[in-house]
């Protein structure tokens, strides 16, 4: 269940990480899916996407599909993100990022991302797997602060 929307994600990130890469299309049960305006900060000669852009875009992908399942919590990091660059992607052309969690526990949360060139959603450009350590939110409420 998503405790969060995805404009609740969107207020929330403003605040605590505005240099954040991508719009939210969509959150949902352990998932979500965004998107990513290509412009000339983004390119590497090809012009194609760099690779930096198209990790940062995972990383925040990943985090936005936490936020959704666990509240506004800005001390959930990135401990580890594996990237597979499968093919360029285009630089004519936005890139979507579909995030899936597959476990989220107490204290870490693992998932995967694939990102998509918008003129393909057939075969992604990027796979990305990650792991977010998460604090302890129930020694929070034990301990009288929730």
């Amino acid at each position: 269940m998503t405790v969060m929307t995805a404009e609740q994600i969107e207020h929330f990130l403003d605040e605590v990480f505005p240099q954040r890469m991508g719009k939210i299309e969509s959150v949902g049960e352990m998932r979500a899916t965004m998107r990513l305006a290509i412009g000339n900060e983004h390119l590497r000669p090809g012009p194609r996407v760099s690779g930096p852009t198209m990790m940062g875009f995972a990383d925040v992908a990943m985090y936005v599909a936490i936020l959704a399942q666990i509240g506004p919590e800005a001390m959930a990091v990135t401990s580890d993100l594996n990237c597979h660059f499968l093919r360029a992607a285009s630089g004519d052309h936005d890139i979507i990022a579909h995030a899936k969690l597959i476990k989220l526990g107490r204290r870490l949360a693992v998932g995967e991302v694939q990102i998509f060139s918008a003129s393909d959603d057939i075969r992604p450009v990027v796979h990305v797997t990650a792991s977010y350590a998460l604090p302890d939110l129930r020694s929070d409420v034990r301990s009288g602060n929730a």
